[in-house]
Parts: C-alpha cells; sequence; structure tokens
C-alpha cells in the first residue's frame, strides 16, 4: 500500500490496503492539469452561489485547489486534521469496500482523471468526481458523521447474485467509455450486456436498496428549502454540466424520505428528479430506518435466505454469539430455520475475531449446525451451567445424545465446550452423527464434528466476520492502469498545453502567446481547450489584440463543432468576469 503520513490510513485493515495503488503524480499531463483547472474554475464558478458549503474554504479544508490536481499526500496533510483521510484505488473497487473505506472515514479516489471528451461528465470514477465532489464538504461535521454511518450500514448490507453481474457490467462499460481504442461494436456491445441486466435483476436486495439512498444523498444530493435548494451531493458538485441543469425547474425536486429506494437511477444519464433534505440529520433518521429492515439487524430465517441468494460470503451470528462465515446454501434451512449450512470454505468468529483452529483451512469443505433449543430445556442450551451440562449428559470424553426441538439429533462423543465470556457458543464431538429421521447431516467417517450453540439467528450480515484471517490477501497493486493512450496527436496537444501552463507561470509574454496560438487550428476540436486558456491569459493581460485573436477562434469552433459551444462560453463568461473582478 502506498504509505501517507496520516494515522487514520495507518488503521485500515490489511484486505482493505490491497486495493490501494500509488498515485503516481507525475503521469499527470498538462492537458490532464488543463482539463482540471477547467472544472474547477466552472465549479467554483457557479457553486459558489449553489452549493450548501463555501467552496473555496471547503477546497482547502481537503487539501484541494483550483490549479493543480490534487496530490494525495497534501490532501492527508489535511483531512487528517478532521479525523480523515485519503486513498487512491485503480478505479472501481467493490461497493462493500468501497463502503467499508467509508466506515473507517478514507475517502477512495480515482488514480485516474477523465478524457477531454468527458470533460462535463463521465460515469467512470475519476479524481475530478472524488476529490472536488467528495471531499471538500468532509469539513461538515453532521455531513462528515453521516458518510462514515452510511459506510458502517452499507459495509453489512447483503448483495445479490445479480448485483454482482451489474457491478461488472457498469464498470466494463465505463473503462471502455474512457479508453480511447474503444470501438463502437464494443461500445455496443457493453451497453447491450448492461441493459440486458439491468432489465432482468428481479427485487432489488438490500445492497441495491442501500445504494439508491447513497446515490440521491452522498451522490445527488440537495439540501433546504425545496423551492431554492443547495447542492451537497458529490456526483452534482464535480458535474459542470449537470450541477446547473439540476437546478432548473423541469427537474422536480422531492422531499427525501424513506421512499427514495422506490427510485432506481441510471448513471450514464442526467437524473429526471432529485431529492432535497431538510438537514443531515434527516438523512441519518431515513437510513437508520432503512436499517431496520436489514437482514443484520432482523436475523431470523428471512435473513437466511438473503443470505443464501447472496451466493458469496456472508456472516450468520447466533444468539450466543458465535459467528459463522461462508457462503450459504438452502439444502437445510427448513421453515423453521432448524439447520444452517455452508459450502465451501468457512470460519467461526466471536465478536469479530476468528476463532482459534477454525478458520477456512480447518472448515475448508463446509460447515453445517443446528439452530435452536434442546427439548424439554426450560433455558437456552449456551445458557447452561455445569451442573445442567452434566444433566443433559454433555460431559467432556463422554457420549452424548441431544435432542433438539426440531427434530435434529446429535449423537457423539464431547470432545470440547467452547466458552465465550458466560456462553456456550461451540461443542465439538468425534464419532459423530447428525440426522433428523432418514435425513443425515453427518456421518462419522467425515471427521470430528463442531456443532454452533445458539437458539437462534440474531443477525446476517455481508463479508466474513473477521475479513483479515478470511480472506487470502493478495498482492498489492502497485501501479494504477491509465486507460489513455498517448497517440501522436495526445502528444502534440499535451506539449501545447505545457507551453500554455509554462506561459501563465512565467509571466505573460506576447511573442511566446502568439507562437503558441499559430500552433492551433479550428480543424481539430480538441484545441478548444488551449484557446480557452490563451483567451484567458490575455484578457488577464489586458492584451486586447490578443484577446480578439483567441475569441473569435473560439467563434469559429462554435460554427464548426455546434456541440462545443455550452464548453466555450462558459471559458469564456468565467475569464471575464474573473477580469472584472480583479480590475
Amino acid at each position: 500500500m502506498e504509505t501517507y503520513n496520516n494515522t487514520v490510513l495507518e488503521q485500515l485493515p490489511q484486505h482493505l490496503k490491497r486495493y490501494v495503488v500509488a498515485q503516481r503524480y507525475e503521469r499527470y499531463t498538462a492537458l490532464d492539469q488543463a482539463l482540471w483547472r477547467y472544472v474547477m474554475r466552472q465549479n467554483y464558478s457557479f457553486l459558489k452561489d449553489v452549493a450548501y458549503y463555501p467552496y473555496i474554504p471547503g477546497l482547502k479544508k481537503a487539501g484541494l485547489s483550483i490549479e493543480t490536481i490534487p496530490n494525495l499526500q497534501e490532501m492527508n496533510d489535511s483531512l487528517k486534521l478532521i479525523g480523515w483521510g485519503a486513498v487512491t484505488v485503480d478505479g472501481f473497487i467493490p461497493p462493500a469496500a468501497f463502503m467499508e473505506f467509508q466506515a473507517h472515514r478514507v475517502l477512495v479516489i480515482a488514480a485516474d482523471i477523465r478524457q477531454l471528451e468527458h470533460i462535463e461528465y463521465t460515469p467512470a470514477p475519476d479524481i475530478i468526481h472524488e476529490s472536488s465532489g467528495h471531499a471538500p464538504i468532509i469539513g461538515e461535521a453532521d455531513y462528515a458523521a453521516y458518510l462514515q454511518y452510511f459506510g458502517e450500514i452499507g459495509t453489512k448490507a447483503l448483495s445479490s447474485g445479480k448485483d454482482f453481474e451489474l457491478y461488472e457490467a457498469i464498470r466494463q462499460l465505463s473503462i471502455l467509455k474512457e479508453q480511447t481504442t474503444t470501438t463502437t461494436v464494443e461500445l455496443a456491445a457493453a451497453e447491450k450486456n448492461l441493459q440486458t441486466i439491468q432489465q432482468n435483476m428481479g427485487e432489488p436486495s438490500e445492497m441495491a436498496l442501500l445504494s439508491r439512498l447513497h446515490w440521491w444523498t452522498v451522490e445527488y444530493g440537495l439540501i433546504g428549502d425545496a423551492l431554492n435548494p443547495k447542492i451537497y451531493g458529490a456526483g452534482l458538485l464535480s458535474s459542470i454540466g449537470e450541477s446547473a441543469s439540476c437546478m432548473q425547474d423541469d427537474v422536480p425536486k422531492l422531499p427525501y424520505d424513506l421512499y427514495a429506494i422506490e427510485y432506481p437511477y441510471d448513471i450514464t444519464k442526467p437524473q429526471p428528479q432529485l431529492f432535497v433534505t431538510p438537514d443531515f440529520e434527516h438523512l441519518r433518521m431515513v437510513l437508520d430506518k432503512f436499517a431496520d429492515t436489514m437482514a443484520f439487524r432482523v436475523g431470523g430465517k428471512q435473513s437466511v435466505e438473503k443470505a443464501i441468494d447472496c451466493r458469496s460470503v456472508c456472516t450468520l451470528a447466533y444468539s450466543s454469539g458465535l459467528q459463522v462465515s461462508g457462503i450459504f446454501t438452502s439444502a437445510n434451512v427448513d421453515k423453521n430455520l432448524s439447520y444452517i449450512q455452508t459450502q465451501g470454505p468457512t470460519a467461526l468468529a466471536f465478536a469479530g475475531k476468528q476463532l482459534e483452529g477454525h478458520g477456512i483451512n480447518y472448515h475448508s469443505e463446509g460447515f453445517g449446525s443446528p439452530v435452536g433449543n434442546l427439548r424439554d430445556a426450560d433455558h437456552d442450551l449456551e445458557d447452561f451451567d455445569d451442573a445442567t451440562l452434566i444433566q443433559y449428559g454433555i460431559v467432556e470424553g463422554q457420549q452424548c445424545l441431544l435432542n433438539f426441538a426440531s427434530g435434529i439429533t446429535v449423537a457423539g462423543t464431547v470432545q470440547r465446550i467452547f466458552r465465550q465470556f458466560d456462553k456456550i457458543v461451540l461443542i465439538s464431538f468425534t464419532s459423530c452423527r447428525v440426522y433428523r429421521g432418514e435425513d443425515v447431516y453427518f456421518r462419522p467417517e467425515w471427521g470430528p464434528y463442531d456443532m454452533a450453540v445458539g437458539s437462534e439467528i440474531v443477525s446476517v450480515f455481508a463479508g466474513a466476520a473477521d475479513k483479515d484471517a478470511y480472506e487470502a490477501l493478495e498482492e498489492h497493486l502497485d501501479h494504477a492502469s491509465s486507460s489513455k493512450s498517448n497517440e501522436p496527436e495526445d502528444v502534440k496537444l499535451v506539449n501545447l498545453h505545457a507551453a500554455i501552463r509554462s506561459l501563465r507561470e512565467k509571466g505573460f509574454d506576447e511573442e511566446a502567446w502568439l507562437a503558441i496560438f499559430n500552433l492551433f487550428g479550428s480543424e481539430n476540436a480538441d484545441h478548444w481547450l488551449g484557446l480557452v486558456e490563451l483567451f484567458e491569459i490575455a484578457q488577464a493581460n489586458g492584451a486586447e489584440e490578443l484577446t480578439k485573436l483567441a475569441e473569435e477562434q473560439l467563434l469559429e469552433f462554435i460554427d464548426r463543432y455546434a456541440y462545443l459551444k455550452k464548453l466555450i462560453d462558459d471559458g469564456l463568461r468565467v475569464a471575464k468576469e474573473e477580469a472584472i473582478n480583479n480590475q
């Protein structure tokens, strides 16, 4: 993992550190810097009036500037003062990992920056969205608390198998859209695949519903009065197109409540409606309402069925506190939830820490155990004292027969009784047979049998209880893959922007300005941003003739490329406003 001087990052668990990559700041080109600068200048010009928080102070609190792409160490130097941190990752990471970073008060920032053709908006994660969108508002204590709390809830949300298919389809499409080598055939195929999956999702999972709340608050939220709301959502704060269009009257502004989960979203299109919260406390209240319906708070058979549908690692917590982590199957889940079963690597834990000797290597082929009380027992097995254990023949080294109220029988020799504090959590047997009528769940020849103890399943949540112990850690990614390719024309454009940046930093020189200007031509649509910058430099230095030259050239661009009109007009407007303000 890339090392930053921030104690918040030092406390990250190992299984999250594997997603962190080096930022490699030197790979950002002068064109990248110009792109960042344009977006941030536009953001400031518009957002200073419609953003919820003071935009410039918010940027400074997060270690950001309008002029240059943020350096992650500088961001961490600032964020650690408010108890947060930031790391760079290679594009998309799994939603559960994203949520867990958030729970640890760490912002996840994609290392790449969007292409010039996607300057207004990109569905792929990029450093503009993640840093300029999320980071500046972290200084708002109530919002930061909500963001962390959302991460804590989101980490426990159960996904479905369809969710993973959708995530992969979105990831692939977003990558293709940012790659300069993508063909129209490849793009069409990816879009069709995504559409097919979206149309066949079935009932939304906990994670799918929770992601809607995340979208309509953290990404696209408005706050205040519905008639005059302010923007706080990162997706809006980092989109120079939608941050303006969303405030128009034709975009409905609905009061934010739990019914927002009924509104799915499409990351590739402008949002048809937005939600307005009166304050950040209201966000937490709505989130709590939803959390009360989630498996980690509800437990029971219905929650176990969600874990089975997930088809990935989940944790079931017994009333004794024992936690079973693995991939759960439906083989022995009857109407009363009398038996749970996993397939493949499984681990047992208590209070989030793996029990010694009960990791995935030991339970490599799965784990099964009854749920419930013994027949005719007046209290739960987990609460038996030594005298009651003897009464029921549960003595280490002796054979015993346990008859559960569900009809399941466990017959074998007690090897060991495991306690955690005042609870019995596990009983290990040898020569053990587990059955109900003709159904056999475990045979003596299969080896030792470990029986979980607990009258009910009180909580079900995504992932392993002890993730660091459960997950086989992959090698850390020590590079950030870039979706860009430096084709000859790109190199020329980068060099032109490098010359413009040098002109701005070293001081205005009319001959140098003209030398650069003469290299631009209206036949290349990508030259518009450089000409906007040249216009700005000339305007700021009172060079009227040069200003006129650049503006005339830009007007030719608009005539030739109508789709650039708003981008060019906005660039000219901001430069003119700045010149007036500096007079």
